[in-house]
């Protein structure tokens, strides 16, 4: 349970309270593990001689405090009861921690880590590279489906009931926030993730993809910050003594969430120019490899090609 129990806190916010520890378990608990299992995994590496970055070790474990942040603070707390702090766990489980996640490439470390099972069995890489190559993985992960789940976790959730039937209780709050979390890891993997996917289109259609959804993200917010009533009826009430004003919150909700559709998707960007670069490298250097082999075959025959056309 939150620190500060199933009713939320008590005292007014401030800077200090919402950045204060208060224990989440169900987050720490998953976040300690995760960071345990990925250490795991590089030190079984290391032992075998492989190399694993240490760069991408930093931004795993990163990502998993942007987690705690969010969870395992006063955030945690008063995101039950402010809609400005909620939709700060929103943005931050949804854009921010995913692409720290998936930067660290957890499935390239996995298929890495874990041993082939012997043959004719079916080991945890089995499954693994099973799900991976499934019709179902395929499927959960084409834009047909990431891009409409990740705009309905916007307006399908808060513009309907469903969110004030689901903020009616602790595990409601805390399914709302897990779902943040893995739509975000479903929309940012296909497109920047390092990791092999199922669906994994060129890097122009990536591209466009990206800003399809972002101008979705950034009309959110600015629909938020002009509602002249509250979208919500959870937020409706806080403490008379806190002295803040509901739709005010609200706006300052919707400033957040149109801020986060800037950075980002700069991040995500960055990301996309610096892979496709590297495939274009990896592509000359395999050409290269190829052309020493077999003396250039391919140059050759298209010298040929154009001396049989000139001689026409």
């Amino acid at each position: 349970m939150p620190g500060m129990g199933h009713m939320g806190p008590m005292e007014a916010p401030t800077f200090a309270r919402l950045l204060a520890p208060s224990v989440d378990w169900f987050f720490l608990v998953c976040c300690v593990l995760a960071a345990v299992v990925y250490l795991y995994g590089v030190a079984r590496l290391r032992r075998r001689g492989d190399h694993w970055p240490v760069l991408r070790t930093v931004v795993w474990l990163a990502g998993l405090v942007t987690i705690l942040a969010v969870t395992c603070t006063g955030l945690g707390s008063y995101g039950m009861a402010l809609f400005s702090v909620h939709m700060t766990q929103h943005m931050v489980l949804s854009m921010f921690s995913p692409i720290l996640l998936l930067m660290a490439a957890p499935i390239t470390l996995a298929l890495r880590a874990l041993r082939p099972a012997p043959r004719g069995r079916r080991g945890a890489r089995e499954i693994l590279v099973a799900v991976l190559r499934s019709r179902v993985a395929r499927v959960l992960t084409s834009p047909l489906v990431t891009l409409p789940l990740f705009i309905a976790s916007l307006y399908g959730l808060y513009f309907t009931p469903l969110f004030d039937a689901a903020m009616s209780n602790w595990w409601g709050h805390h399914w709302m926030l897990v779902h943040f979390l893995l739509v975000g890891l479903a929309f940012f993997w296909p497109i920047m993730g390092t990791d092999p996917a199922p669906h994994r289109p060129p890097h122009v259609f990536r591209m466009v993809e990206l800003f399809i959804a972002m101008p979705f993200h950034a009309f959110f917010g600015i629909a938020v910050m002009q509602s002249a009533t509250l979208i919500t009826h959870t937020f409706a009430h806080p403490p008379l003594f806190w002295g803040i004003r509901p739709l005010t919150d609200q706006h300052t909700g919707g400033a957040i969430a149109w801020a986060f559709s800037e950075a980002p998707t700069l991040l995500v960007l960055g990301a996309l120019f610096y892979q496709w670069v590297r495939d274009e490298d990896r592509r000359a250097r395999r050409a290269d490899r190829a052309a020493d082999r077999d003396g250039d075959a391919e140059l050759a025959a298209y010298n040929a090609y154009l001396t049989r056309i000139n001689q026409q």
